[in-house]
């Protein structure tokens, strides 16, 4: 178990993870289909995520619109709506939101950042082992990455899901909560991971070992189709991008930073753990989701088994090779 270093400036960290992250969604509401190809791509991110460096450089077209999302079940929302036409999530909602029917393929990933998520706990509560947590109570956000996390702690630890109070609760919602041990430990990810990080908590678990945490790129049907050429053109600069920070970690945290509305400290050891480079999609891959799939039906965390692996489409392979 790692005790975490004490941060500058917490009050103001506190706040900032505290605060909704609202969601900028444009024409969120909208049924109508994707635009037709002549139309501005939509690209929906989450704070922090592998998009948030394209948008805070300027690297795409400028006519490009872009929604930001709390998480990844909100960006499948989107997705739903139409009201975007690709975005990123992690490894969970991509099948939680084929078990709801939204239609959408699986276009790229990243390489795996199981240290981009862990379990999080007071340390005065002396917890040791995340098997201490049975009887207690943990706060995730349902669908979220972190979801997939919960059900491999729990077969590591020969737990079931019955043997912990499983609180899910947002980001935004989780914090306060934790801070005052209205709930006992948090599963979550990065930056709110970083941003809770401060004196007295303690990261009891992370994934490593467990669950690869991939970040994925899920893209609208009518999109891929009407709009190919500007979704390659830009995933070909999210390639650069991406590639720029991996091999610049320095000046990547001080463009994000601004972006994020988070310390500089606190983005740059975020980003040391989570930024990973962008993959293809493979039958390899596909077999990875299946896996996660069939295990959340198995715990009846979605109504039935799902064709996750189906999803996938790699007509844009030659981008992240």
């Amino acid at each position: 178990m790692t005790v975490l270093p004490r941060l500058s400036r917490r009050t103001l960290l506190a706040a900032l993870a505290a605060a909704p992250l609202t969601a900028t969604l444009s024409a969120c509401g909208d049924d109508a289909p994707a635009a037709a190809g002549g139309q501005p791509l939509r690209i929906g991110y989450q704070r922090f995520g592998g998009l948030s460096l394209v948008k805070a450089r300027n690297a795409a077209d400028p006519k490009a619109t872009w929604s930001l999302f709390e998480s990844g079940p909100a960006l499948t929302e989107g997705l739903k709506a139409k009201s975007i036409d690709l975005g990123q999530t992690g490894e969970a909602p991509p099948i939680f939101a084929a078990a709801g029917k939204v239609d959408f393929k699986i276009i790229g990933t990243s390489a795996p950042v199981p240290k981009g998520e862990a379990v999080l706990v007071k340390q005065a509560k002396g917890f040791t082992s995340f098997a201490d947590l049975k009887g207690r109570s943990v706060a995730l956000n349902k669908g979220s990455n972190v979801n997939w996390l919960l059900v491999k702690l729990l077969e590591k630890h020969q737990l079931t899901l019955n043997d912990i109070e499983v609180k899910y609760l947002k980001p935004a919602e989780a914090r306060p909560a934790f801070d005052s041990d209205q709930v006992d430990a948090w599963i979550i990810w990065d930056p709110y991971f970083a941003l809770a990080e401060q004196p007295g908590v303690a990261i009891l678990e992370d994934a490593t070992g467990l669950a690869s945490n991939r970040e994925y790129l899920l893209a609208d049907p009518a999109a891929l189709e009407q709009k190919t050429d500007k979704i390659r053109e830009f995933l070909q600069q999210y390639r650069t991008v991406t590639d720029w920070g991996i091999a610049n970690p320095t000046e990547r945290a001080a463009v994000l930073a601004p972006e994020l509305k988070i310390e500089l400290d606190v983005t740059t050891r975020a980003l040391s753990r989570s930024a990973q480079p962008l993959a293809a999609v493979t039958p390899e891959i596909g077999a990875e989701l299946q896996a996660i799939a069939d295990g959340f039906a198995e715990l009846k965390l979605i109504p039935e088994k799902i064709d996750i692996k189906s999803r996938v489409d790699g007509r844009f392979a030659e981008v992240f090779k």
